[in-house]
């Protein structure tokens, strides 16, 4: 597995290795032992999402003491991956990143706790797996507005199709950041 530091501290990209012949391809997609010693992390929680084309997730992340890092990954269609920095004390706090993950690149993210998560579905049907360190809590979730002036997202669409929830979610400067 290749693994690639971002420019956000902590965010890594990371690239199985790919066995392809005549019949498709093979690659592991998770080991907890190799997972383990990368990330020094265990998951205890699943998620799968699909989205339509144009469609916005997020800016998504739960605080403390339910913070979640999460590994995502697109099994079909073709996503914008956003990641903003809620670290108080990191140098790239208030920054964001973009990465796209497809079906075809078969990239995962390590988004790590005290981040913002979101993303764009660039096809219909596009599909996401995500493996979470922590377990779901409503009351510790919160939401970064996907359309917040200070952060500044170009999520590259026209009309993106957003949840009412997210349509509610907070500005920058009224969050409450991560230490």
């Amino acid at each position: 597995m290749r693994i690639s530091q971002t420019e956000i501290s902590d965010v890594l990209i990371l690239e199985p290795r790919i066995f392809e012949d005549s019949r498709g391809l093979f690659f592991e997609s998770y080991n907890e032992a190799k997972f383990e010693e990368i990330l020094s992390t265990k998951f205890v929680q699943d998620n799968h999402s699909a989205s339509k084309k144009n469609v916005i997730r997020g800016l998504h992340f739960q605080k403390s003491p339910n913070s979640q890092g999460k590994l995502v990954r697109v099994v079909k269609g073709k996503a914008i991956d956003v990641i903003v920095d809620l670290r108080k004390s990191s140098k790239t706090f208030g920054k964001h990143i973009k990465i796209e993950l497809s079906s075809e690149n078969n990239k995962m993210v390590w988004v790590p706790e005290g981040m913002a998560h979101g993303f764009v579905s660039m096809e219909d049907e596009t599909t996401f797996l995500y493996k979470c360190t922590s377990y779901y809590e409503p009351k510790s979730e919160e939401c970064l507005r996907w359309d917040d002036t200070t952060i500044n997202i170009d999520w590259g669409i026209i009309n993106p199709i957003v949840s009412e929830k997210d349509q509610k979610g907070k500005k920058f400067d009224q969050l409450d950041f991560f230490n």
